[in-house]
């Protein structure tokens, strides 16, 4: 089998950068990306037999490790039946009804194949539902690659938008509006001026693309009372947090209930799924009970539903989210520990099952912060685990994801190699 230089350099000919999604390049970390030939429970090994424990997990959806025998067993037995119906199929039915189980503010959902593609209707549904054309997100969350999305905040804080990539309108960005994430007063002021203009608003309850930041005490509770008072639709996107945080949710763990939901990762089990959901009036706009047109020739494919049936299944297990929450501690904790005895600057963030690594003094509680913390040891950090097996995400601003596959003894193997890492930023 090829190395894995030889197959990036073969890559580099024939996808643009290497890689089929841009993190993946390892551009921000340095080096090339290693490719991955199988994986099980916390581990993936490498074309060259290479072995890294993962915390990466597929970019969240593998909570119970990889490659788990009750999701493997689902998907082998629906393959039996077929790949693809192109008709409705009885599995739908049973997502649907256990998605509006597990987070009841999902009365109506319609499933897609992607967190990208659930977001951007999301957002069509909350503007042909209001009739209200403009959309406000947060700096440093991400939404997926719709044109919406890639907008950034203008030269004031309540400019219209600005492109952050070729290839999107300028007068489609001037419909997106961009806040400081946990900054109360930006957003009352916000809805303030143009509130009557707002169709929904979209957070990640819990960012995980600046890495992992906490939303401050009450914050997610004023934008749901914004929402309300000015008639906008508040979006959680709970593609990363949805049942890894809580089995509800982050809407579950912080009490707040919002007007649509999208859904990715974990709803598939691994497979390339999404879905949105929320109030019945809401939903009843999407054609074809509605007006709202949305489709999808794959959506509520009978194999994909299968392994995010049996992924379900697992997370519902008493203790589960306690469990994995404690390890979550027990990592973190650890971390804090090794750097703080090698004096360097750092610090951790977590909620349920996800968490942040910052080389950084401060509480991050910003994207501000984020940004400032530094890169160039993250990324020596990053390199050192590596070389000795452990993988976190390449980029210092996404968040790692704990699994039930990461045992006390994975995690006392990951602190190991830790305590060499810290020890080599000392030198």
């Amino acid at each position: 089998m090829s190395s894995n230089h030889e197959l990036f350099q073969r890559a580099l000919q024939l996808m643009p950068g290497g890689v089929n999604s841009p993190v993946r390049a390892f551009n921000a970390v340095g080096g090339e990306p290693f490719f991955t030939h199988r994986a099980d429970g916390p581990y993936l090994w490498d074309v060259e037999g290479k072995r890294y424990i993962d915390y990466v997990g597929s970019w969240g959806p593998m909570i119970v490790g990889h490659n788990h025998p009750a999701v493997r067993k689902a998907v082998a037995e629906a393959i039996e039946n077929g790949l693809s119906f192109g008709t409705p199929c009885a599995a739908e039915l049973t997502m649907a009804e256990t998605i509006s189980k597990l987070v009841p503010s999902i009365e109506v959902s319609r499933m897609v194949n992607s967190g990208t593609e659930a977001t951007m209707s999301a957002i069509r549904l909350a503007r042909g539902f209001t009739g209200r054309p403009r959309i406000v997100k947060f700096e440093g969350c991400y939404h997926g690659h719709g044109d919406a999305f890639l907008v950034k905040a203008g030269s004031g804080a309540l400019t219209q938008g600005t492109p952050t990539s070729p290839g999107v309108p300028k007068a489609l960005a001037d419909l997106t509006m961009t806040l400081p994430f946990n900054d109360f007063e930006a957003a009352s002021k916000m809805f303030e001026d143009t509130g009557s203009e707002i169709a929904g608003l979209i957070v990640e309850p819990v960012p995980g693309n600046m890495n992992c930041v906490q939303p401050r005490e009450g914050y997610l509770q004023h934008l749901r009372e914004l929402c309300t008072q000015h008639g906008a639709l508040l979006i959680f996107d709970e593609v990363m947090t949805g049942f890894r945080v809580a089995l509800g949710g982050a809407q579950a763990h912080y009490g707040i209930t919002p007007d649509l939901t999208t859904l990715g990762k974990i709803v598939g089990g691994g497979m390339p799924v999404g879905a949105y959901g929320g109030k019945r009036e809401i939903m009843q706009q999407i054609s074809p009970a509605g007006p709202v047109y949305q489709a999808g020739t794959l959506s509520g494919n009978p194999v994909a539903m299968a392994a995010g049936l049996a992924m379900l299944e697992l997370v519902q297990a008493p203790g589960f989210h306690a469990e994995l929450t404690r390890r979550t501690i027990l990592l973190t904790d650890g971390l804090q520990a090794l750097a703080d005895g090698e004096g360097i600057d750092f610090t951790t963030t977590r909620v349920g099952a996800m968490f942040g690594l910052f080389f950084s003094s401060e509480k991050i509680e910003t994207y501000a912060q984020a940004t400032a913390a530094d890169r160039t040891l993250f990324n020596r950090f990053f390199q050192s685990m590596l070389k000795q097996g452990v993988f976190f995400a390449p980029a210092a601003y996404e968040a790692g994801f704990m699994s039930m596959a990461h045992d006390e003894s994975i995690i006392a193997d990951t602190l190991r190699a830790a305590r060499t890492a810290f020890a080599e930023l000392r030198q």
